[in-house]
């Protein structure tokens, strides 16, 4: 099993989805920047209020936030854990600092195509306290709006609205897609498209980190 695994594709390709099963079947730690970030948004930390503005139109926070806020978890981590990244790195300069922490093994890349992208973030909604996400259409709650893990009322994120996702995708093609070549560079990308049910493309994320 890969030891250190990145998780790539634009937002709402199913990284969180599947680096979750991935957790939870094979016992990775999981390091969501999104969570993290929303997390401390929600706290008002210092790091949180400097990150809110940046989120609710769309575009990306800052790497010095992000590298200072991943050194931290990284160094918090038991040696030999298993770790995925979930949303980091984002740009080529935060893969040259996080290169510098650990060794990378794999970098997975869900291709989903814009159209589709846009339909399943603008129906998604989202947990405020427990972070578990849904979808209206493929993973409705069994109550409507209520988390079924903790019974939170869900709410439509800021970040999932149609004008801010066309954004975030228009900024994540031109900031993160480079990723794909610095990785495949390296020898360590591999590409799964990420269209189908959930477990189809957990069989095919399994093979690539197996």
């Amino acid at each position: 099993m890969k030891q250190t695994i990145i998780l790539l594709g634009p937002p709402g390709s199913g990284k969180g989805t599947q680096g979750e099963k991935l957790s939870e079947q094979f016992g990775y730690v999981r390091l969501s920047t999104g969570d993290m970030l929303r997390e401390a948004v929600r706290n008002e930390t210092s790091l949180g209020l400097k990150a809110k503005n940046y989120m609710a139109g769309g575009a990306l926070v800052p790497n010095d936030l992000i590298i200072n806020l991943m050194k931290e978890k990284i160094s918090s981590l038991a040696q030999g854990t298993g770790v995925i990244f979930d949303g980091f790195p984002r740009t080529v300069e935060q893969a040259d600092a996080l290169g510098e922490q650990i060794d990378v093994d794999l970098a997975l890349n869900l291709d989903v195509g814009d159209e589709e992208l846009v339909n399943r973030l603008t129906l998604r909604r989202s947990c405020p306290q427990c972070n578990s996400v849904y979808h209206l259409l493929y993973n409705p709650p069994k109550k409507n709006n209520f988390c079924d893990k903790c019974g939170s009322t869900l709410y439509h994120r800021d970040d999932d609205k149609e004008e801010t996702v066309r954004n975030r995708l228009k900024v994540y093609r031109d900031k993160t897609l480079p990723l794909t070549e610095y990785y495949r560079k390296a020898g360590k990308l591999c590409t799964i498209e990420g269209v189908g049910s959930i477990d189809e493309i957990f069989d095919q994320v399994k093979k690539a980190v197996g």
